[in-house]
């Protein structure tokens, strides 16, 4: 019969996985995948930790690869380790990780509402933990308590849409059940979808699509601006640089330029500077010659004029004798009339 075939196969996993929990209980196992080709059977184990799965050097991968093909019977085996995504939304990940602070003695209260808020902090639409067992402590009665936050399902074929794992922890005051259901953030229900946008004429389409075309166009608009901005100011310094080169360039040239008018003005400069030099020479040459006439007719001229000045007071003092002379004639003359 094939069924029994299937049955053996189905058994076969169970055992595996079971076995595989005991040995990766540290690394946080979540799960195993088998795929069967021609020349070996690969065995994919999901992990939260994948270096404590693969071990110094990989010696966990060979002991367990070792023990698998003798106890299981499975030919050519080959084990792949992959890190589970997004562990914090893992059900089984989160129950294990539970089981073992429930055993280690932490309080179940801070365990179960710390796990349930990351939870929904980690994006879940909703969630629902059940504890059950000696919660009390010694000497309690066993009692059961549920925590819900958010949006669950729980009956009908939508359940496979909903995460859900059990485990089940030994502290020493007695055994307590976990049971833990999260929705994850991308899951859509039948019931939440809505008939009249499926069943909505094609005109909002239309109307969404040359929303987006315009869109599209706006931000063309806009990228194409941004560039030509960005150009600009890219283009700005280029310029300040080319004109900068320019005018480096220019400068040698122009002091050049200058250079040439300077020489030019200066060749100009010689001559006319020769000529009024001779000019000069001339003219002083002239000059010494009529002061050297001068000095050799000055001592002639100063004994002439020296001659008529004293000539001149000569003739001063012979007129003012004559004055003197007249004046006293005229006084004797009138002393005799005044004798008379």
């Amino acid at each position: 019969m094939i069924e029994r075939v299937f049955v053996k196969q189905g058994i076969r996993k169970i055992e595996l996985e079971n076995y595989l929990k005991k040995e990766l209980d540290r690394a946080g196992f979540t799960g195993l995948a088998i795929v069967k080709t021609p020349l070996v059977t690969r065995i994919v184990l999901n992990v939260v930790k994948p270096g404590l799965a693969i071990g110094k050097e990989g010696q966990n991968i060979r002991q367990l690869t070792e023990e698998i093909g003798s106890r299981f019977g499975i030919d050519n085996p080959q084990l792949e380790i992959q890190e589970t995504p997004h562990a914090s939304l893992n059900a089984l990940a989160i129950v294990n990780k539970m089981a073992a602070l429930l055993e280690r003695g932490f309080s179940w209260r801070s365990i179960a509402f710390r796990t349930v808020n990351d939870i929904m902090a980690a994006g879940a639409q909703g969630a629902e933990l059940v504890l059950s067992g000696k919660l009390a402590g010694k000497g309690g009665r066993k009692r059961k308590q549920r925590i819900a936050v958010g949006y669950m399902k729980k009956v009908g074929e939508q359940i496979r849409l909903v995460d859900y794992a059990k485990a089940s922890a030994y502290p020493k005051a007695g055994a307590i059940g976990i049971k833990l259901r999260i929705i994850h953030p991308g899951v859509v229900f039948p019931d939440k979808i809505d008939v009249k946008e499926l069943l909505s004429p094609a005109e909002e389409p239309k109307a969404e699509a040359e929303k987006a075309e315009e869109e599209k166009a706006t931000e063309a608009t806009e990228k194409e601006e941004k560039s030509r901005a960005t150009e600009a100011k890219e283009e700005k310094p280029k310029k300040e640089a080319a004109k900068e080169k320019k005018t480096e360039k220019e400068k040698p040239a122009a002091k050049k330029k200058k250079k040439g008018k300077e020489v030019k003005e200066k060749a100009e400069k010689t001559p006319k500077k020769k000529k009024e030099a001779g000019k000069d020479r001339a003219a002083e040459k002239g000059e010494t010659a009529e002061k050297k006439e001068k000095r050799k007719a000055g001592p002639k001229e100063e004994k002439t004029a020296e001659a008529a000045e004293a000539e001149k007071g000569a003739k001063e003092v012979a007129e003012e004798e004559k004055k003197e002379a007249k004046t006293e004639e005229k006084k004797e003359k009138a002393g005799e009339e005044k004798k008379e």
